[in-house]
């Protein structure tokens, strides 16, 4: 019986780890190519605070109108609460600052995949881009309160903010990060890139 405690107590940890620190998460869908792949498995830091440019995994149930529930989504975040955000030309700025997209190719930068990159691939504000894409909720010039703006790397499949709008702070499950074993583009594009958002 002496045996029976060491597990318990093996197993506590091991669900509080899960429960407040991190978690293994696999990714799915082709919309963050190159950085991370279909199928690839990352760790999810949970409780960290998110800064522009690292990248999260979120329930996309009740943001995205067509997730199903239980969908996980993996994206990069470009804005935070009041950021403002726009596009020209495949130049993205938050603030009126140009950010670095050296993560993807220049051209993803332009990528859309609406029929008419016109009506997506360039906007003035965010809520032009809400106008134009008939956003449910939430068509503001400025991120609100407790949400983020954001897209995947592989923006000519990604469906992200740009289609449906804001992700909620509280949908968010946590900030994603490539393993040791990762290689060391992945390490910097996902790991990295918050430190030269707008280098």
């Amino acid at each position: 019986m002496s045996w029976v405690w060491p597990i318990v107590i093996g197993l506590v940890i091991a669900l509080l780890i899960k429960q407040f620190w991190f978690e293994p998460t696999k990714v799915e869908g082709t919309s963050m190519d190159p950085n991370l792949s279909n199928g690839e498995l990352v760790v999810q830091l949970k409780n960290k605070p998110i800064k522009r440019g690292e990248v999260i995994v979120f329930d996309a149930h009740g943001e995205d109108p067509n997730a199903v529930a239980g969908r996980k989504y993996v994206k990069r975040v470009i804005a935070l609460p009041g950021d403002t955000v726009s596009a020209q030309n495949g130049v993205l700025k938050v603030n009126g600052k140009t950010v670095n997209q050296d993560y993807i190719s220049e051209n993803e930068q332009y990528a859309t995949n609406f029929p008419s990159a016109a009506e997506i691939g360039n906007w003035s504000s965010l809520s032009e881009l809400g106008k134009k894409m008939n956003w449910s909720r939430n068509v503001t010039d400025k991120v609100p309160k407790n949400q983020y703006f954001v897209l995947g790397d592989h923006r000519s499949v990604s469906n992200d903010s740009r289609y449906w709008g804001f992700v909620d702070g509280n949908k968010v499950m946590g900030v994603v990060k490539v393993p040791f074993w990762g290689s060391t583009s992945q390490q910097r594009n996902i790991n990295q890139e918050w430190k030269h958002f707008f280098d």
